[in-house]
């Protein structure tokens, strides 16, 4: 995982004053060329990381080795610990170097710099979306939740105000949990328009955690995503495709002897299940339930109407 690289990269810095990207890769067991880019990023964050060219140069920190971390300037340790924090959600390795750097940190930067690392969380399972990236307001919604500002902006033709809490990164596509005068909501980015970041402050909740959050999130989610299922047949190769468009909702079972295998598939009605099997062709049989298979045979019948004497 590249966030915890990062932190051992740096850490490594700090342990022996410069280190070449060969001596990192060594280290990591990576390969050279991706050393190179990790340093490259961590300079790229804004972490006082700079190359020192000659026969005896490397990468190190300005100011030489500090184990003390206390050559890093506010924003520099925030910006380490927005790049390392999302890891942190899944590895327990991460967690414990994140705790170290924070311990090592000065007092004065350590709330910023644990915000920074509880701003983000990243969710790599698809839902389907296709969506343009919008890294501006990404990075400056980030810093809102860091600094702990609220926003305004306008959301599905409405004018919205709220305090940013978290934001996801769900394959792609970027969420925003935030508090709102109604409650804890939910928010796309992408359909968020005219972005202000106010200079009104708030607290989050003590008793928020945003993996906790997003877990409610996903699970709502998937109840309405969900709530028909069908049983069906498709040729073992083609599966990949089917996992592509229904993503966890994709439930492959046992291989038939027929170079076939059966899937259980869901959505939330038998209509939204069978218009996206319809393009299937007979490629896909449709095992189940009747109401599926019914939608299907509607379908074909309008298609043939329309079409068969053309």
């Amino acid at each position: 995982m590249r966030a915890d690289r990062l932190v051992a990269a740096l850490l490594l810095m700090q342990a022996r004053g410069r280190v070449t990207a060969a001596e990192l890769a060594t280290e990591l067991e990576i390969s050279v060329a991706t050393a190179r880019r990790d340093l490259e990023a961590l300079s790229a964050a804004g972490i006082p990381v700079y190359p020192q060219p000659g026969r005896h140069g490397g990468w190190q920190l300005i100011g030489g080795a500090r184990t003390d971390l206390s050559g890093l300037t506010a924003s520099e340790a925030r910006a380490l610990f927005l790049l390392a924090g999302p890891a942190a959600a899944t590895s327990d390795e991460v967690k414990a170097a994140l705790r170290k750097l924070m311990r090592a940190l000065p007092e004065t930067y350590r709330t910023e710099a644990q915000a920074a690392a509880d701003a983000t969380l990243i969710d790599p399972s698809r839902w389907g979306e296709n969506v343009r990236d919008r890294p501006d307001e990404v990075r400056r919604v980030q810093e809102a939740v860091v600094r702990r500002r609220r926003i305004r902006f306008r959301y599905k033709d409405v004018q919205r105000e709220a305090d940013p809490w978290g934001l996801i990164d769900k394959d792609g596509v970027w969420y925003l949990i935030a508090g709102t005068d109604r409650g804890q909501r939910t928010f796309r980015l992408d359909r968020a328009a005219d972005l202000e970041v106010t200079g009104e402050t708030f607290e989050r909740p003590d008793d928020f955690t945003l993996d906790a959050a997003w877990d409610q999130v996903v699970g709502a989610m998937e109840e309405r995503r969900s709530r028909t299922w069908a049983t069906v047949l498709i040729p073992e190769r083609f599966l990949w495709v089917l996992r592509d468009h229904f993503g966890r909702h994709c439930h492959p079972g046992d291989a038939l002897g027929d170079g076939r295998v059966r899937v259980r598939v869901g959505a939330p009605t038998a209509r939204d299940l069978a218009r996206t099997l319809s393009g299937w062709g007979s490629a896909v049989e449709v095992v189940g339930p009747a109401a599926v298979r019914s939608e299907l045979a509607r379908i074909g019948a309008e298609l043939t109407s329309l079409y068969a004497d053309r």
